[in-house]
């Protein structure tokens, strides 16, 4: 799981989609790997914990890619008037990271 690149504390993915709402992440980028990938790298986030500004390079890249596949394969998973990320994001990552050791464990 994502964790803050200076102070080491766990991230929540719901919250950081949130600041790139607030900031203009827009429902057509969401829609495009490519410019989603390029946003979130360059992005710069602020850590809920200690404060601190770091860039979404800083993050696991495949985490990111997981949240946009997640993102855009359940409707309404964000509510736009609003703002604000329906989904508990960090649960179903560590749902699908689980499944998938599984997997590689039963095909050995």
């Amino acid at each position: 799981m994502a964790k803050c690149p200076l102070c080491g504390s766990s991230l929540d993915w719901a919250e950081l989609i949130n600041q790139m709402i607030e900031k203009g992440l827009n429902e057509e980028t969401l829609k495009d790997r490519e410019k989603f990938l390029a946003s979130f790298r360059g992005f710069v986030f602020k850590c809920p914990h200690c404060g601190e500004e770091f860039y979404g390079r800083n993050l696991p890249e495949k985490e990111a890619e997981k949240v946009f596949e997640l993102l855009n394969e359940f409707k309404g998973s964000i509510d736009w008037e609003k703002g604000k990320v329906r989904l508990r994001l960090n649960s179903l990552l560590a749902l699908d990271t689980m499944l998938e050791k599984w997997d590689e464990k039963m095909r050995g």
